[in-house]
Parts: structure tokens; C-alpha cells; sequence
């Protein structure tokens, strides 16, 4: 059988996901998903008007990253949280850069019209 990695996992196209669906498509227990939570201020449910845990596609995908992370890489939940916010580091600075050629490019164009 072969190990299924998380980007070969199909997401439903769902604006939310309840915490026992999200359970399904990870394969882990929602007691798991809740601790991950407290662990991981990036996973951030909304809630329903009766407090019930709304969790969309972007929230399932990061839980799928730290479950690839701890279960297949072996990292502890520290090593991910750091591998994880390295992560979120490079994107901005790619973020910034963006905007700085963006401005840069304006910039240009002004002077060619």
C-alpha cells in the first residue's frame, strides 16, 4: 500500500470544513486537530453562532503540512513550528520585494510617459 503524501490528498471545494470533516480528509482524530490548534496560532477557526469550529481550505492544507511534517519528515512539534515560520518569513520577504520592484516599475513607466 502505497503512503499517500498530503498534496496527494483531495480537498472538497467548500468554503468550510467542520472539525470532523477535517478529521476525514487529514485522517486524525479531532482531538489532534484541536491540540495542533493550541500549538499552532496560524490555525485559526472561525465559529458558528452556536461555537461550533469553521475551518477553511487554507486551514486544512497548513494542517496537512504539519501533518506531513510530524508523521513523515519526524519533526517534533518545535522543529515544525520553526520549519514553519521560516516558511512565513521567506514569503514576505518575497512580499516585499514584489512591491518594491512593483514601485519600481511605476516609477519607470512614469518616466517613459
Amino acid at each position: 500500500m502505497r503512503n499517500e503524501s498530503h498534496s496527494d490528498i483531495q480537498i472538497p471545494d467548500k468554503l468550510y470544513f467542520k472539525i470532523g470533516q477535517v478529521g476525514k480528509i487529514a485522517g486524525l482524530p479531532t482531538s489532534v486537530i484541536r491540540f495542533w490548534e493550541t500549538e499552532f496560532s496560524k490555525i485559526n477557526p472561525k465559529r458558528s453562532s452556536s461555537g461550533q469550529r469553521l475551518y477553511r481550505k487554507s486551514d486544512v492544507e497548513f494542517i496537512l503540512r504539519i501533518k506531513h511534517l510530524l508523521y513523515d519528515k519526524k519533526f517534533t512539534i518545535r522543529g515544525a513550528k520553526k520549519h514553519l515560520g521560516s516558511d512565513t518569513v521567506e514569503n514576505k520577504f518575497s512580499s516585499d520585494t514584489m512591491e518594491e520592484l512593483r514601485q519600481e516599475l511605476i516609477s519607470i513607466k512614469k518616466m517613459l510617459t
